[in-house]
């Protein structure tokens, strides 16, 4: 079968089993009472979203695993970088399914600690950098657009557990509106499958293509008006997923542009405690960055929507650095 098949039956198989599993998973966890509670200081219009189903990032899981294995084993072979993807998407998955899991069964709002969670987060990364020496992968880190690269030799360990890191607590900060992060994370998981496939990186192409149509299977039920959310449990998995994604087909650095978004929301965050503990004021209404927008008198559509067309830019300005520059 042609590659640019085996890419798009990868879609579309990801994208049926999330939009086949969610109409059984969501009553499921509604039975369950597996509701979102909606924190205090939160917009006042989300205490409506209270009870709404979450942890529904693990069909978003699931899909990826069906998928990306299903994939390789059939058409091409069961890599290593394929094993140590879907070793950083489950691992942070579970450490978010335990966060989400202590918030609505135990009714502790805010979950795991911050130290048990880096706790987990700090395992799953080491075990990768672990599979990244066996692999033998370079320790370089390339400047996107140029011809310079620097060997950051141990350092390189660091790297990968900030990285790692990082992107998965970014990527869970984003997620607060109805299909703002599904919507996003497409975008971005897009563009490494473009990319990843330019390279010539097959495995993790088709892994990034599984990880798009789970997304967008699942915002389906995601769109304003949520029916389910995603929870820690997916957004951790999504952002160990691109982090290591960015690890494996060596576009760290560009991982910074093409997750722009998420970046921008962490920066939001940071400014805003800065600027809180310094001087005593807020720089935004309300941080995340999408939350200031909603108290400025966005609709949530309107957030979510400006978000998406902001991360398509980014991922366009990504591709072009990486392919045409």
């Amino acid at each position: 079968m042609m590659l640019e098949r085996i890419l798009l039956l990868t879609l579309v198989l990801s994208f049926l089993i999330a939009v086949l599993l969610s109409p059984i998973f969501i009553p499921f966890l509604r039975r369950l009472k597996f509701g979102q509670s909606i924190r205090e200081e939160g917009p006042e219009s989300h205490k409506k979203k209270s009870g709404t189903p979450t942890m529904g990032g693990i069909v978003i899981v699931i899909s990826i695993i069906i998928t990306s294995l299903f994939i390789s084993v059939t058409y091409l072979s069961l890599s290593q970088e394929i094993l140590l993807l879907l070793l950083v998407t489950v691992g942070f998955g579970l450490v978010g399914f335990l966060d989400d899991f202590i918030k609505v069964v135990l009714k502790r709002n805010l979950g795991l600690t911050s130290k048990q969670k880096l706790a987990g987060q700090l395992f799953i990364a080491i075990l990768f950098y672990i599979g990244l020496r066996q692999m033998n992968l370079s320790t370089e880190i390339i400047i996107p657009a140029t011809s310079f690269s620097i060997d950051l030799g141990w350092f390189y360990l660091p790297f990968v557990i900030i990285m790692l890191v990082g992107a998965s607590n970014a990527v869970n900060l984003t997620d607060g509106l109805d299909g703002l992060l599904a919507g996003t994370g497409a975008v971005a998981f897009g563009a490494f499958a473009v990319l990843a496939w330019y390279a010539d990186l097959i495995d993790i192409s088709i892994f990034s293509a599984a990880i798009v149509g789970a997304v967008l299977g699942f915002l389906v039920y995601n769109a304003h008006p949520a029916k389910v959310f995603m929870g820690d449990t997916g957004s951790l998995a999504l952002g160990g997923a691109i982090a290591a994604i960015a690890i494996l087909t060596k576009m760290e650095i560009l991982l910074i542009i093409i997750g722009g978004v998420f970046v921008i929301e962490t920066l939001s965050v940071i400014i805003q405690v800065i600027s809180f503990k310094t001087r005593g004021k807020r720089i935004f209404k309300m941080s995340p960055l999408h939350h200031h927008y909603e108290l400025s008198g966005w609709s949530e559509w309107r957030v979510v929507v400006t978000f998406w067309f902001v991360g398509m830019i980014f991922a366009v300005l990504g591709i072009y650095l990486e392919v045409w520059l």
